[in-house]
């Protein structure tokens, strides 16, 4: 496997990771913070969510530095993190970069 295809792999999981706390700190500890009284859920998943997001972000930059994502590619990674269910809404471009990293990537012999 590639360079480039590992750190798209990568990026795929800083993405379901940052949606999936922030889905956890949307729809289960606010409602449970302001509906039950009960703030502890919002105090353990708010910093996770945050390095979570962080991390997501830093890989996305990098990413985009690297060429692996283009101008449109990043802005709309750096968009859909602020949006519940955004990061799954991603996984088909995931998919399809990936299959044209393996495709670029495949080494044919010649014929000549």
């Amino acid at each position: 496997m590639n360079n480039s295809l590992l750190n798209l792999r990568w990026l795929r999981w800083a993405s379901l990771s940052e949606g999936a706390t922030l889905l956890l700190l949307v729809c289960l500890a606010v409602p449970l913070k302001r509906l039950a009284g009960l703030p502890e859920f919002v105090t353990v998943l708010g910093p996770v969510h945050g390095a979570a997001f962080l991390i997501y972000v830093a890989m996305v930059v990098r990413a985009g530095s690297a060429g692996l994502l283009s101008a449109t590619e990043t802005t709309r990674m750096m968009l859909v993190a602020f949006i519940p269910f955004g990061a799954f809404f991603m996984t088909g471009m995931f998919k399809r970069k990936a299959a044209a990293l393996a495709r670029s990537n495949t080494t044919e012999p010649v014929r000549q």
